[in-house]
């Protein structure tokens, strides 16, 4: 069974970070295993705190997973600063996975900041020239890109911009832009795909970022190409948001196990 690693934080409310990352990997047909980068205290209705792992446990966890298992892919999630950023970034340089898929997770539903401003440098420069992918959504790639999207020909500029910081894939996520479909735009290698889904009435999309992200990995991590594993995802993401579960009082969970109901 093919094996991947989440880097990411923890949901206390299981919807979103490493517990929503392990079920879509589970899902999708590999193995998890997590490196925790940071606790977060939240719900569906906002996150109240966040507190990061000290340095020397982030490396120990990556240690001992890269050590023990024959990771093919890594995903990443909340990277909170920039000394986690660069450690993380210098761990997967030292064990050169096959596959990293870097979800630039920057805020939460509810606004709380998940990434520092210092740290949006280090991400640009450090880990995002390691990534196989990235996968920002509107408002990451506005601030990687550092201009405004508003439509599908923007989301495209900005996935240019965001290539020219070393990484040969960028799958902006259109889910925040308006119109009858939700587009999401990849510029990889010159060339341009597009990846459409009917758009979902519901408010319980807590965690699709990271749960794509982590099905995108998985895909790979089976031996998919990118345009392959990038559209098996879209279906996943897109079936688990139309069986959401409506748990909470606030943004529900998508069901990353809506196939057994």
């Amino acid at each position: 069974m093919k094996q991947i690693l989440t880097i990411a934080g923890s949901d206390s409310g299981g919807g979103a970070g490493i517990q929503a990352d392990i079920k879509a990997i589970s899902a999708n047909g590999g193995f998890a295993m997590s490196a925790i980068t940071s606790v977060t205290a939240q719900n569906t209705v906002a996150v109240s705190e966040a507190f990061d792992l000290p340095l020397p446990l982030i490396e120990a966890q990556l240690d001992a997973v890269f050590s023990d298992f024959d990771i093919t892919s890594v995903k990443t999630g909340m990277l909170s600063s920039s000394t986690i950023v660069e450690t993380v970034s210098q761990k997967l340089r030292q064990y050169t996975p096959q596959t990293i898929v870097v979800d630039p997770v920057m805020i939460s539903k509810s606004k709380f900041p998940l990434l520092k401003a210092e740290a949006i440098n280090s991400l640009r420069l450090s880990l995002i020239p390691l990534a196989t992918v990235i996968t920002p959504n509107i408002y990451e790639a506005e601030l990687l890109s550092e201009q405004e999207i508003r439509t599908t020909d923007d989301a495209k500029s900005a996935a240019q911009k965001i290539a020219e910081l070393g990484c040969p894939a960028v799958l902006v996520k259109g889910g925040h832009l308006d119109g009858e479909k939700a587009v999401d735009v990849l510029y990889a290698a010159g060339d341009w795909s597009f990846f459409e889904a009917d758009r979902i009435e519901t408010e319980n999309t807590h965690g699709t970022g990271c749960t794509y992200s982590a099905a995108i990995a998985t895909h790979l991590a089976l031996g998919k190409e990118l345009i392959e594993a990038i559209h098996a995802s879209k279906t996943y993401i897109t079936n688990a948001i139309q069986h959401a579960l409506d748990i909470g009082h606030g943004h529900g969970p998508t069901n990353h196990f809506y196939f057994l109901n």
